[in-house]
């Protein structure tokens, strides 16, 4: 069977779960190890870049990147999921002026605190939260710190929705960004419609949907979808280890600098890709202290 290391772009269409689109993709490639970086609601659409094989091991470092999102934002109404797939639970009237609304969404630029949705993949206690909430299940959650590093309205829909586009960290949820500016102006508000444009390197103008890497696959063209890790985070630096210490790196062990060929030029704690004497990728690899320490064995 064939080994896959790799990451693809998918644009993961509406009425999607995240775990639908995993479990298509690894029936595509012949049930090959794969995962998702992030979820992305089944109403939500965009970019969902899914690991496969031994870069599997590489998505806690995707997920940590920012994430871009275009959301649009409904305000006098609030459900119970934050979104449109929920129960209204409360409506208000919507008398505030452009610019008030403006304020009010410019406020959460930089670190704010965030209480995670009951309707969310969180786990508490080895349960999901939307688990209990559909169970109609509350608990105490606690408020957790991210960071909003853009925010702009591109467009007033109406008097009463507008179309934002936020760049913000790991774990943002969009949802409850909408529905904490429609609190801070007293009258509610629920996200209608999110698309997420960019998750750290991986962009929505160069995502593929599932029908375009089925058809790549049964044409054997998985270098066309398939993109290599080295090519993921192309600014890490890479190095190539001396055969001597083959035992070493094939066992992944910590290496001395003194076997890297052409020597290292690198920070503390800097990331590197490693390749042994004959060009193969063995893994990533973080420096420190003389010696650089793997993170990721990729090596198949």
């Amino acid at each position: 069977m064939k080994e896959y290391c790799g990451v693809i772009n998918v644009f993961k269409e509406k009425g999607f779960t995240s775990h639908d689109v995993v479990n298509i993709v690894r029936k595509t490639l012949n049930k090959a190890k794969t995962g998702h970086t992030g979820t992305l609601d089944p109403d939500a659409e965009g970019v969902l870049p899914i690991c496969v094989g031994k870069a599997t091991k590489l998505a806690d470092y995707i997920m940590s990147d920012v994430k871009e999102y275009i959301a649009e934002l409904c305000l006098g109404i609030e459900t119970t999921t934050q979104d449109k797939s929920g129960e209204i639970i409360s409506k208000k009237n919507v008398d505030f002026s452009k610019d008030e609304i403006t304020e009010a969404v410019m406020s959460f630029k930089g670190e704010i605190f965030q209480l995670p949705p009951m309707y969310s993949a969180v786990r508490v206690n080895g349960k999901r939260l939307y688990e209990l909430a559909r169970s109609g299940i509350q608990i105490q959650r606690e408020k957790r710190a991210v960071v909003i590093y853009e925010i702009e309205i591109i467009e007033f829909l109406s008097p009463v929705s507008l179309k934002m586009r936020v760049l913000c960290s790991k774990g943002t949820y969009i949802r409850t960004l909408c529905s904490d500016i429609g609190q801070k102006l007293g009258c509610g508000g629920f996200m209608s419609e999110l698309l997420r444009t960019r998750s750290g390197q991986f962009s929505v103008e160069k995502s593929l949907r599932l029908e375009e890497i089925k058809k790549l696959a049964l044409e054997g063209r998985f270098d066309d979808f398939i993109l290599s890790p080295e090519n993921i985070f192309p600014d890490i630096k890479k190095i190539k280890i001396s055969s001597k210490a083959d035992k070493y790196l094939l066992n992944g062990n910590k290496i001395s600098t003194a076997f890297i060929i052409g020597g290292l030029n690198a920070k503390e704690n800097e990331k590197l890709f490693v390749y042994d004497e004959k060009s193969r990728l063995i893994g990533l690899y973080r420096f420190g202290d003389g010696f650089i320490k793997p993170l990721a064995m990729l090596i198949n």
